[in-house]
């Protein structure tokens, strides 16, 4: 059952997508799952462009890649979210933004991740990782009082967005992984519930398991495996350390990643709190053969340091599970199998 192990592009657009790729190749990872961002991958064009598809698989193969996933998190942000603001214009592209007016920004979000299940079938990708945004997020505090009906209409305006977007995903034979996390219209175990059963059991939806954004809502990242193992399609290796003293606030308080007063941040992989070797079990329990994708976030270590580091943290725990169980030589009939080979 090996995994290809992934380099995540996401925190590394700022570098060519030939650079990432050499560093990602020499390290020894199998593979990138490739952002639809900076210039790694564009969407649109690698729908329709064969020549420029190529350029992409060929800059893989030159340093010993492939890719199983690409990302579109940015531009499925935009698909739900309310209200649509600056944030949104720091990153989103003028072809998204527009003028800016929300629902205009929400439509042409909407049409690139039809792209992107388009752009991922051509590439040979089977998966496109992703936030789909969220109505409600914004009324998380539940203050002032918010209905249920209020709630409900944040559910069913999610599914009415992204239904004609995975009817496309299976239309290509690819599927989206959503990554729980705050913000998003899943953001811990029961709306992540509530989501699948808003969507229908689509069959192009499944969740991008990342355990960095459970481990400080005190959620157990294993758990959340065993219990939606028929929907884990894509899995996220990235940290999270807390720092509970009586005085960081778990909602983070304003205050900027790395700043000692948080009550938790973002780290590179295997220096945080996330139960990994009871993880890769689980993964093993569950047969999950996907990639096992590094996501490199981390306010106080170098990414030159943290991705090569992680790389080999993660090969050391996602080890296979035994051909036979343990107790299998106690039998009587294998011992003496055995001792009649001996004779």
């Amino acid at each position: 059952m090996a995994r290809p192990i992934t380099l995540f592009t996401g925190q590394w657009a700022d570098l060519p997508f030939e650079e990432v790729a050499r560093l990602a190749g020499n390290w020894g990872y199998d593979g990138l799952e490739i952002a639809c961002w900076g210039d790694h991958l564009d969407p649109d064009r690698a729908a329709v462009d064969d020549d420029y598809v190529a350029d992409r698989l060929a800059i893989l193969e030159r340093n010993g890649l492939q890719v199983f996933a690409i990302s579109n998190h940015l531009k499925g942000q935009a698909v739900c979210d309310d209200p649509i603001d600056q944030r949104h214009r720091n990153i989103l592209p003028d072809s998204i933004w527009g003028d800016g007016e929300p629902e205009g920004v929400r439509q042409r979000a909407a049409e690139e991740l039809k792209n992107t299940a388009r752009a991922a079938a051509r590439l040979g990708a089977k998966i496109v990782t992703g936030f789909t945004g969220s109505a409600i997020w914004k009324y998380s505090a539940m203050f002032p009082p918010v209905s249920q009906e209020l709630i409900d209409a944040g559910y069913d305006d999610f599914a009415r967005r992204w239904t004609p977007i995975l009817d496309v995903f299976s239309e290509v034979d690819v599927r989206f992984a959503l990554e729980p996390h705050p913000s998003e219209i899943a953001y811990d175990y029961w709306t992540t519930k509530r989501t699948l059963e808003a969507i229908g059991g689509h069959p192009a939806f499944g969740l991008n398991w990342d355990p960095s954004h459970m481990v400080w809502q005190d959620i157990d990242p294993v758990g959340f495996l065993l219990d939606f193992r028929e929907h884990i399609i894509h899995v996220h290796c990235k940290d999270t350390k807390k720092r509970l003293n009586g005085r960081n606030g778990r909602i983070g308080s304003h205050l900027a990643w790395a700043d000692p007063r948080r009550c938790w941040d973002f780290i590179s992989t295997g220096h945080g709190d996330v139960p990994w070797e009871d993880a890769f079990r689980m993964l093993n329990a569950i047969n999950y053969t996907g990639p096992l994708s590094v996501e490199w976030e981390d306010g106080g270590m170098d990414r030159l340091r943290g991705a090569p580091e992680a790389l080999n943290f993660v090969r050391s725990f996602a080890f296979e599970s035994p051909t036979k169980a343990f107790d299998a030589a106690f039998s009587s009939r294998a011992n003496h199998t055995a001792s009649r080979s001996v004779d």
